[in-house]
């Protein structure tokens, strides 16, 4: 019976292992298959928007298709967050069409190169993690941006070519058509994930306009009508320019701001791709994958990129969570060059503009605006500004725009918390109590709070609920301390930190040290042990 009795636990036992490795085989070739499609999805979208790019930039349309393949490659490869997807950017062509309009796309080349150095370079020295120094309203205003400008981009597809060569808006059949197959395809996309989850529902919109047009006969702008994009692979190819001191003045500044632009971008895809996956981290490894990744693409003929925000939202909204949608992504743009390029010229445009219409209304902060009454109004201004800037100029001047303005904003606001009592002690002298921190911002207020001629002849200062912040604020000290010293008064300084006892030079013996004084430190240097700090003087 025992012997029985443990053949049947055992037989159960392995029932159940067996159940759960089907489970998981199941669940795996799921995950696979969601994974492919949704890759499929973004390479469909990546089409029209690298040959726009390329056109933006003043390059052929396969500089702009092989920088998607190869820079969406490596860093699907490598990158910090699986599920991003880099290509060729509108960000960085804008920047690109002034050097190839005066040097030539062998210049670009160089740039690219160039700019994927730099962008090495800014991963070794982990600049990657001052990302976090952009505010929230920044964030905000930066999708809000893109969301506008991903959708004056598909402006241009509602335009076509006159006899005479020139771009005209559509107009009568023909607008309508383009209207209302772009509408279709967005109520595809919504209604997709309520009738089934085989397929991701971008890719459902696009193949049925694949199929509605075929069957109708329907005349409609396709992918083809804007190049073709046939091509082969790309091949090695040192840019043809003179290596020495004038090339390099040339190149550099283009590839400096190219490079802030590149990761700047990235990065911050890179943080909301991570708010909607719930992973964190990857900074600096996501600088050195679009470093090496637009350093390859320099000498395979490419424009460079970065990480781009409308194709990662499709990438995700697809079911895309791991690397395998990012390389399948790439892998199908390159085989719609080589060999499917009739195929794809045939996808009607009113399909990839539905696509990315509704990667607008998913990108969009729409709750940015039912907040607008609820937050402080430096916050509006500051998403406001953001928005404005991004739509207007571009990405890297918006974010550094933004992250000043936060900045001042948040100085202003703490010069003025700087607040002070005064009481009389046992002994009649005047003991200042001081609120707030002490810093560049609040220091003359500091200063203006006192009256060595007529104080007490000895003053006392408890710093106890403030804090030395910066070399201004301990200025600010030393010339009270002189002040009060003129007026032949004595001064006591309380509960200040251990590290101001040696940073204050003239006042340093009016300090009077207690057991509870505060241990915070005065201009930490981040880079050595904790509680080694850097003297000012």
């Amino acid at each position: 019976m025992v012997i029985q009795k443990i053949f049947q636990e055992l037989s159960q036992k392995i029932s159940e292992t067996e159940l759960q490795f089907s489970n998981l085989k199941i669940s795996s070739l799921l995950r696979f298959k969601t994974e492919i499609l949704a890759g499929l999805t973004v390479a469909l979208a990546l089409v029209p928007e690298a040959v726009s790019f390329s056109f933006v930039a003043g390059v052929h349309p396969l500089v702009g298709l092989y920088a998607a393949f190869i820079v969406g490659l490596i860093t699907a490869l490598i990158g910090g967050r699986p599920g991003m997807i880099s290509g060729a950017t509108g960000a960085l062509a804008v920047v690109m069409v002034a050097l190839v309009s005066l040097h030539g796309v062998e210049y670009l080349f160089a740039t690219v190169v160039l700019m994927g150095a730099i962008q090495i370079i800014a991963a070794l020295f982990k600049l990657g993690k001052f990302i976090r120094l952009v505010p929230y309203p920044v964030m905000l205003g930066f999708v809000n941006g893109l969301a506008i400008v991903i959708f004056l981009a598909q402006m241009s597809q509602f335009q076509m070519l006159d006899s005479a060569g020139t771009k005209q808006w559509m107009e009568g059949q023909t607008l309508f058509t383009m209207v209302l197959l772009v509408v279709v395809t967005m109520v595809v996309i919504w209604l997709a994930p309520k009738v089934t989850k085989i397929i991701p529902a971008p890719l459902a919109g696009i193949i049925f306009i694949v199929v509605l047009v075929m069957l109708l006969d329907i005349e409609v702008p396709r992918v083809g009508d804007l190049a073709s994009i046939k091509g082969g692979l790309p091949t090695f190819h040192i840019p043809l320019v003179d290596f020495n001191l004038d090339t390099l003045l040339i190149i550099l500044p283009y590839a400096l701001i190219l490079a802030a632009i590149g990761l700047i971008e990235s990065l911050l895809t890179l943080n909301l791709v991570g708010d909607i996956t719930g992973k964190t981290g990857g900074a600096s490894k996501e600088c050195m994958a679009q470093g090496v990744a637009n350093t390859v693409t320099g000498f395979f003929g490419g424009m460079g990129g970065c990480a781009m925000i409308g194709q990662s939202m499709i990438n995700v909204k697809s079911g895309g969570r791991t690397r395998i949608s990012g390389i399948s992504a790439s892998l199908f743009l390159l085989l719609f060059i080589v060999i499917g390029s009739s195929l794809i010229e045939q996808i009607p445009l009113a399909a990839l503009v539905g696509v990315m219409f509704m990667v607008v209304i998913g990108t969009f902060a729409w709750q940015s605006i039912m907040v607008v009454r609820r937050i402080p109004i430096t916050d509006v201004i500051v998403m406001l500004i953001v928005t404005s800037v991004t739509v207007i100029y571009d990405l890297a001047i918006a974010v550094i725009c933004g992250v000043i303005l936060s900045a001042l904003a948040y100085a202003w606001n703490n010069a003025i918390r700087i607040r002070w009592r005064v009481e009389v002690d046992a002994n009649g002298n005047n003991v200042y109590y001081i609120e707030g921190p002490l810093f560049f911002g609040s220091a003359q207020g500091f200063s203006e709070i006192f009256n060595p001629k007529n104080d007490t002849d000895t003053v006392i200062i408890d710093f106890i609920n403030s804090r030395v912040v910066d070399q201004s604020a301990l200025q600010a000290i030393e010339e009270l301390a002189i002040k009060y010293k003129k007026k032949k008064k004595k001064l006591e300084l309380r509960h200040l930190s251990t590290d101001c006892h040696s940073l204050l030079r003239k006042a340093g013996q009016l300090i009077v040290g207690s057991d509870d004084d505060p241990s915070y430190g005065v201009a930490v240097n981040y880079g050595v042990k904790p509680g080694i700090f850097i003297k000012t003087h």
